[in-house]
């Protein structure tokens, strides 16, 4: 699988500067340097997102679930859990229909579905963030 580089995810080209009436949509996404995501939208703002912060956010079941539950003090660690890991990374970004992306995570977790809407809320830019 390849890690997102550029895609352009609309039928038409569009300018980033350019406000696209209709429903919210990103533009391009891309990689940008080694531990984050770029994505222009169609209302002209761009949302950058850690890898970090996009799998903290999972939004699948078994994640929120996860999240959830109180810590377990005394649950002990299996010898997988201990063992050095590579930093975690996309291995591929998929879209979903018109609607959502699914990221394929180098620690084997693939079941996520960012809808658009969850992304822009999760935009860590200063503005959203102000808001």
């Amino acid at each position: 699988m390849e890690v997102l580089n550029d895609v352009d995810t609309t039928e038409e080209p569009a300018t980033m500067s350019a406000v696209q009436p209709g429903p919210l949509r990103p533009t391009a996404l891309r990689k940008q340097g080694d531990d984050s995501l770029a994505i222009d939208w169609n209302d002209g703002h761009q949302s950058v997102y850690s890898w970090k912060h996009l799998r903290a956010q999972c939004p699948c079941a078994s994640c929120r679930e996860e999240k959830l539950q109180p810590p377990n003090p005394l649950r002990l660690l299996t010898p997988a859990e201990l063992a050095p890991k590579p930093p975690l990374a996309p291995q591929a970004v998929e879209p979903v229909g018109y609607y959502a992306y699914r990221i394929v995570w180098n620690d084997g977790h693939d079941t996520g579905l960012y809808t658009l809407e969850n992304l822009r809320a999760l935009c860590e830019c200063e503005r959203c963030q102000a808001k």
